[in-house]
């Protein structure tokens, strides 16, 4: 069996980026102000699966964002960090907290400020439009772009190699 699959399949917590992972990295300002953002469905059906097959899922974002806030509630993800600088320390934190372990946990990055989930993550993975340095690094880079379906593509992944099935 693939290594990477048998790794995949100790996976029980997956770490989202949020801006080009859960987005397509786009912001959009209204004429008052107000800060827009769109997310796919796809992927939000990719989590809700995920979180009904006990996979714990977290979103560890550098920016703030109220439609971010109320995307994860819609979805249920029960640990939402935002305004993170140390990422890798957030992490480590919710690991110790729901007592998983590296090898239990992947992260889904887009950006070098990801580097740092990597860091504590036991199966690193980029979304396909990354940039280059994330991308060389990830143990798998989805086919699918950042807020086009790709979480969705990595929770069937999951799904598929868990232990068991």
């Amino acid at each position: 069996m693939d290594p990477l699959r048998i790794k995949l399949g100790r996976i029980r917590l997956l770490a989202l980026d949020a801006d080009g992972v859960l987005t397509d990295g786009s912001l959009y300002w209204s004429h008052a102000g107000e800060l827009c953002q769109a997310f796919h469905v796809r992927d939000g059906y990719g989590v809700k699966r995920l979180l009904e097959e006990g996979f714990d899922v977290a979103v560890i974002s550098g920016r703030r964002s109220d439609g971010l806030a109320s995307r994860v509630h819609d979805l249920g993800i029960p640990h939402l960090y935002q305004g993170v600088t140390e990422k890798g320390a957030v992490l480590t934190a919710l690991q110790n907290q729901l007592a998983r372990t590296p090898e239990q946990t992947a992260a889904l990055g887009d950006d070098e400020p990801d580097l740092a989930l990597f860091a504590q993550a036991g199966v690193t993975l980029a979304v396909a439009d990354a940039h280059p340095k994330l991308r060389s690094v990830a143990e798998y880079v989805t086919r699918t772009p950042g807020g086009k379906g790709a979480v969705r593509e990595i929770a069937d992944l999951l799904l598929a190699c868990r232990v068991g099935t």
